[in-house]
């Protein structure tokens, strides 16, 4: 046998009681301030829709932005109509976002001032059709894309 076996044979291992320790606020989320939020708020409700996202909608920094940007692409939203935040550009706007929305992914959609979610449900709801149903009775889309009569 092993000295490494035999010792560990008759210890128990000490594990830290996780439920005791005190996060370190560093690591954890911090609170955001009432000022922080109250921008968040403005910032999400200043259009109909709004993309958090690394990079902008011509140079997504991240594929999952890129994924983002051309699934609303596709559904038909103009993205002069939509106000993106590159993320990027500040770090308290890249983590404040997250804490703010409780989503700890970028990407992050606001579809009329309620979060939607990450580039996963996002393809998701684009799958399912669930996206498109929810742009067209938000006014976000017409009902039927305008076709090329040529």
């Amino acid at each position: 046998m092993s000295f490494f076996r035999a010792i560990t044979r008759n210890t128990t291992l000490l594990r830290p009681n996780v439920t005791n320790l005190r996060p370190n606020a560093s690591l954890y989320a911090r609170w955001l301030s009432d000022s922080l939020r109250q921008q968040f708020d403005k910032d999400v409700k200043s259009k109909d829709v709004v993309l958090f996202m690394k990079g902008t909608p011509d140079q997504p920094m991240c594929g999952f932005s890129r994924a983002a940007v051309q699934i609303m692409q596709v559904q038909g939203v103009d993205f002069d109509k939509v106000q993106t935040f590159n993320v990027l550009e500040d770090p308290d706007l890249r983590q404040g976002i997250k804490e703010y929305s409780e989503w700890p992914t970028i990407p992050q959609v606001y579809i009329k001032g309620e979060f939607i979610g990450g580039c996963d449900i996002l393809l998701n709801m684009h799958q399912s059709g669930d996206l498109e149903d929810l742009l067209v009775k938000e006014g976000i889309v017409p009902e039927e894309l305008p076709t090329d009569s040529q």
